[in-house]
């Protein structure tokens, strides 16, 4: 199932031989036809901040088939790029890839063909760095996948959620699945372990959902039907425990946090829910071992871009996960 990665632009020369900056050339196929100059050399010359590009472009020492362009042009196939000699930053995705994180990522791959990569993504790693972070799923990806033309997160996962995460790994790629996302023809199951007896008639969340940012800087979702997004989660019970309920949630929009606060303003927190959570609850699942947010994506289903066949990628729980559910009694 797994391919190589596609391979890099058609290019005369290296951005450098050595230590010395050369001139470049790129001639654009039809992948990289239709976007904006700009956007293009950004992701092209990781490292080169955006002011110096535009300032290369005023002075004609970017130019396309020969002439001076403005970064609103949009390349058009054949188009030749000339790009002067410029020293990349070499303080890029520095992620070295015998890190352990990093290295067993390789083994949470469930999908890779030319177009995507579908991850397990394992609780606690953040999707991109920031925040203090020097590095998150995608930079790993990156340093996996040196030769990968692009790799770009397709949606994302909160931090300390595991399971399935789709990376394309060309424009085209990214754009279809977008479409898809925006016209609901992608379905995201997620499984959760909540508190108490979730009712079974309890089909449908529909509270609004509006983001709050507190003092200390950090951002909260609140349940808030006049002022907030119009939000639906749809649940089916999976399993009964005593003192809790397995279920599967489907977010039928996608807000953020939005499966995490309409189980709260259910009365049925999720398991180890640090913004949401019901504290008796958790401290009664971490005497039983769990130490993480009981929050999966078990599976997604979609259109692949390529091949406009329907796939379903499924992403199994964690061995730390399945343990505490044998832990549990069932009603």
């Amino acid at each position: 199932m797994s391919q190589k990665p596609s391979k890099p632009p058609k290019q005369t020369e290296n951005i450098r031989e050595g230590d010395k900056p050369k001139v470049r050339f790129i001639t654009i196929d039809a992948e990289d036809a239709g976007q904006r100059i700009d956007n293009f050399l950004l992701r092209t010359l990781k490292g080169v901040p955006k002011s110096h590009l535009y300032r290369l472009m005023r002075k004609g020492e970017i130019r396309v088939n020969k002439k001076r362009i403005k970064p609103v042009y949009k390349l058009a196939l054949d188009d030749v790029l000339r790009i002067a000699p410029i020293r990349v930053s070499e303080k890029t995705d520095n992620v070295s890839t015998g890190l352990n994180i990093v290295a067993s990522l390789e083994q949470q791959i469930l999908f890779e063909d030319d177009r995507l990569i579908v991850i397990n993504k394992p609780s606690g790693m953040a999707v991109h760095g920031g925040s203090g972070l020097s590095f998150g799923l995608i930079e790993a990806l990156r340093a996996l996948r040196p030769d990968a033309r692009m790799l770009e997160l397709v949606h994302r996962l909160d931090r300390d959620t595991s399971g399935c995460l789709v990376v394309a790994k060309k424009r085209s790629a990214l754009r279809n699945l977008h479409e898809q996302l925006r016209n609901k023809k992608v379905q995201k199951f997620y499984h959760a372990l909540v508190k108490g007896h979730w009712p079974t008639k309890l089909t449908r969340v529909t509270e609004g959902l509006k983001k709050n940012d507190l003092k200390s800087g950090e951002r909260v979702v609140v349940a808030d039907n006049i002022n907030g997004k119009e939000s639906e989660t749809r649940y089916k019970v999976l399993e009964r425990y005593r003192g809790a309920t397995l279920v599967r949630a489907f977010p039928v929009t996608g807000r953020t946090h939005q499966i995490r606060v309409h189980c709260q303003v259910s009365g049925h927190s999720i398991a180890m829910d640090a913004k949401y959570g019901h504290e008796d609850f958790d401290a009664d699942m971490k005497s039983k071992g769990l130490t993480r947010l009981f929050l999966h994506a078990a599976s997604i289903e979609f259109t692949h871009p390529k091949t406009e066949e329907r796939i379903k990628i499924e992403a199994p729980l964690e061995p730390s996960l399945e343990k505490l559910l044998t832990k549990l009694v069932k009603e």
